[in-house]
């Protein structure tokens, strides 16, 4: 039950940033060099070079799945349209703070159906970006 709330929570604030942030708040290069790290990840899914695809995750994520098999068995079971999308594009990005970019991308999953998946990244140490999670659900418009 309290997950339930703290994922309806979530998706308010997903909302609300996304309609109420300019989407030029981010710097362009801080735009670009997240969505560089998420189209390598999917990349990586798409040739299923695994060890690459793990690669552009963040600490915080490899604490919870400690190895390459673990982290693809929880993507392959709960983040199939963006392990195996027939087509992604990026939509709206918004920078959290001056550490952490919110991207949209939609994907049309290997179902046919389309998604929307909400990455949120986080600038690391070395200056690069690593993805800290992914919120995903069906694409309420299809026209985007």
């Amino acid at each position: 039950m309290m997950i339930k709330s703290l994922t309806s929570i979530l998706a308010a604030v997903v909302v609300v940033l996304f309609t109420y942030i300019p989407t030029s708040m981010a710097g362009e290069a801080e735009i670009k060099a997240a969505k560089d790290v998420i189209d390598r990840q999917i990349k990586a899914f798409l040739a299923d070079n695994n060890a690459a695809a793990y690669s552009h995750a963040a600490p915080s994520i490899k604490q919870m799945f400690p190895s390459v098999d673990r982290f693809m068995d929880m993507v392959r079971r709960g983040y199939q349209p963006v392990w195996k999308p027939r087509t992604y594009v990026f939509g709206k990005s918004a920078e959290i703070d001056d550490r952490q970019i919110m991207q949209q991308v939609f994907t049309t999953g290997p179902d046919g159906i389309r998604y929307e998946a909400i990455y949120t990244l986080q600038l690391q140490d070395d200056g690069g970006y690593k993805i800290t999670g992914v919120r995903l659900r069906k694409a309420v418009d299809a026209g985007a």
